[in-house]
């Protein structure tokens, strides 16, 4: 079971790393796939099992062909 549940579209997303310059390059292509692989950033309205509903930021890791992976929140901005 997840922490939280992404709610609504992400807004404001940045790219953070791109290739080679992704720590856990190596990790993501193994575990999902070959592909290019960016860690974005952006603004998304969460649902936490505490039952309370929040903005906050995620980041997470997405590839064509292979979607998001491991969405993770960084902090709220509420």
């Amino acid at each position: 079971m997840k922490p939280f549940e992404v709610l609504s579209e992400l807004t404001n997303i940045e790219v953070i790393a791109v290739g080679s310059a992704i720590r856990d390059i190596a990790r993501l292509q193994k575990q999902y796939g070959q592909g290019r692989w960016r860690k974005l950033k952006g603004i998304g309205t969460i649902h936490i099992m505490t039952c309370r509903i929040r903005r906050a930021e995620l980041h997470w890791y997405e590839a064509h062909g292979i979607g998001r992976k491991e969405i993770k929140r960084k902090r709220y901005m509420d």
